[in-house]
This record gives C-alpha cells, sequence and structure tokens, in this order.
C-alpha cells in the first residue's frame, strides 16, 4: 500500500518543484507540470512536463558516474500513487548556495555579459564572438539564486570564493565543468549539442559534493540540434522556447516589460511545447517516453 501524499509535511516549494519530508534523512521531491517564463510561473500547464523532467534526471544521474542525491528508484514504495513518475526520493542534503553554471557556447545572458564587457562573469573571452559562438573551452559561470519572480544574478569566481571559501569553490568549479563535459560528450552522440546548464550541489556528511536537484533536464540546460547548428544565430532549443516565442510575439497580445501576468497559452502552442521535452527526453536517452511509469500504473 503506497503512502498518500498528504501523509508527508510540506517543506518548501519552488517555480516547478514541490518538497515533502518522508523521514530525517530523506525527501521527497515532485515535479509539477508547470511551466515558467520571464520569471512569471504560466497559469497554463504542460502535461507530462514533469513525468520529462524526472526521467531526464533519472537517466543522467544514472549515466554520469558522480555522487548524487538519489535514494530510491523511479518507483519506490515510498513515492505515493498520485505523483509516480514525476517523483524522486533524496537524500536530505545541506545544499551549497551558489548555482553552478556551466558554458561551452555564447548565448542568453551571458551573450549580453559579454557584449557588454568582452567577459562573462569576470571570465575574458576573445573578441568577435557573437550569437551561438563556441568558446574555446568550456567556463564555469556561477550565479546567485533568485527569488521566485527575480532573475538569478551572475556573479564572478571570485565572489564564490567569498561567499563559500577557496577550497570549496575550486571544487564546485572543477566538479561543474567535470559534470558538464560528460553530459556534453554523451549528447553528442546523440547528435545534440549542450550549449549551457546549471547545477546544484549538496554536500555529503564528509563535505564532499554530491550533484541534487534536476540534472541536464530541458529546463537547466539548453540544448540545440547538432545537425541544424549554424554559428551567428539563435537556435531553436529542446525547452519551452516555443512559450518564449509565442508570449512575445503578435498574437498573446502580452507586454513582457509591463506588470500584467502571461495570458493563457493556446492549445497548440501546449501541444508543441510537451513534444519537444519528450523529443529532447528520447533522443538523449534512447528510451520511449510512453514507458516511463505514471501515476496510472499505480492506481
Amino acid at each position: 500500500m503506497r503512502p498518500e501524499l498528504d501523509s508527508y509535511a510540506h517543506v518548501a516549494s519552488g517555480k516547478v518543484r514541490d518538497i515533502y519530508r518522508i523521514d530525517d534523512e530523506t525527501l521527497l521531491m515532485v515535479t509539477s507540470d508547470r511551466i515558467s517564463a520571464y520569471d512569471f510561473v504560466l497559469d497554463t500547464p504542460i502535461p507530462d512536463k514533469g513525468r520529462v523532467l524526472t526521467a531526464t534526471s533519472f537517466f543522467w544521474f544514472d549515466h554520469l558516474g558522480v555522487p548524487n542525491h538519489l535514494a530510491g528508484g523511479p518507483t519506490d514504495e515510498r513515492i505515493p500513487a498520485s505523483v509516480l513518475g514525476r517523483s524522486m526520493v533524496v537524500r536530505d542534503l545541506p545544499m551549497v548556495a551558489v548555482e553552478c553554471v556551466a558554458r561551452g557556447y555564447l548565448t542568453g545572458s551571458g551573450l549580453l555579459d559579454y557584449a557588454a564587457t568582452g567577459s562573462v562573469c569576470g571570465i575574458e573571452l576573445p573578441a568577435g564572438l557573437g550569437e551561438a559562438s563556441k568558446l574555446p573551452e568550456p567556463i564555469f559561470t556561477p550565479a546567485l539564486k533568485a527569488d521566485i519572480g527575480d532573475h538569478d544574478e551572475n556573479i564572478t569566481y571570485e565572489q564564490v570564493v567569498d561567499l563559500v571559501g577557496g577550497d570549496l569553490a575550486a571544487d564546485l568549479k572543477a566538479t561543474t565543468l567535470d559534470v558538464y563535459g560528460r553530459g556534453s560528450d554523451l549528447a553528442a552522440q546523440r547528435g545534440i549539442i549542450l550549449a549551457d546548464t546549471k547545477f546544484e550541489f549538496g554536500r555529503a556528511a564528509d563535505g564532499s559534493l554530491v550533484l541534487a536537484d534536476e540534472v541536464l533536464t530541458p529546463d537547466s540546460s539548453r540544448y540545440w540540434d547538432a545537425a541544424t547548428y549554424v554559428a551567428g544565430q539563435v537556435q531553436p532549443s529542446f525547452d519551452k522556447q516555443i512559450v518564449r516565442n509565442w508570449l512575445t510575439g503578435p498574437d498573446s497580445g502580452w507586454d513582457r516589460h509591463g506588470d500584467t501576468p502571461p495570458p493563457p497559452l493556446p492549445d497548440d502552442v501546449v501541444a508543441q511545447t510537451r513534444a519537444r521535452y519528450i523529443e529532447a527526453y528520447e533522443r538523449l536517452s534512447q528510451q520511449r517516453f510512453d514507458e516511463w511509469p505514471d501515476a496510472g500504473e499505480a492506481a
């Protein structure tokens, strides 16, 4: 008999995830179908998004070969039936208060930083780079996690040292770039470019780093199709770019710089976004999404 979700104490909620306490050592991390864009959590969910992100994280945790926070499998008996397929039983770890970002290509906030300063998070880069340029080597560009509704704040490596100390900062940088390299290599074998990604780390009892939260999902990573990659232009990505494009296009009628929340998403945008997330999972994992557990199997 599986437990009910309300038998666990609610600990916290973010834009996408809800955390519950199982016992003194373990937590239940439930990934919803909520989707955020431009610092808003939208009213329209993307069906199966939580399951896709969970399936993707399980795949990567299993293939990266580094310590992670998992404390059970996808069908662990501690997972309530109502959230099967979108939940992870994880160790309760003290978390490092730094978003660990690795970039192999220049785009997004990194491109804006580079255009203004010639560097990203204090790292000087060669002149002449542009949208989607491949960097000479991957770089560590940390950030501070923002509250819901605010932007994450990019910071320098020196600021990380000030926050957590030199030894831990060096470990964060080395581990972030190592995990990015592992993920990038496997994605390349599937014909996908891992342009950038962000990790969160907890710490084990001995102080060593443990990969936590989600990992290398389309929400935390920017994936591009290698077959259509062209430097110098914005790349179609395996994430919520479809949602962003609609919100900022003429059909939504929404002003992203105003105070009004985004409007509901139309059905075709929801369907296209769902399909894009599933495509990312299936190409990366080489597994069928319809074989991943869902709540109906435990009903």
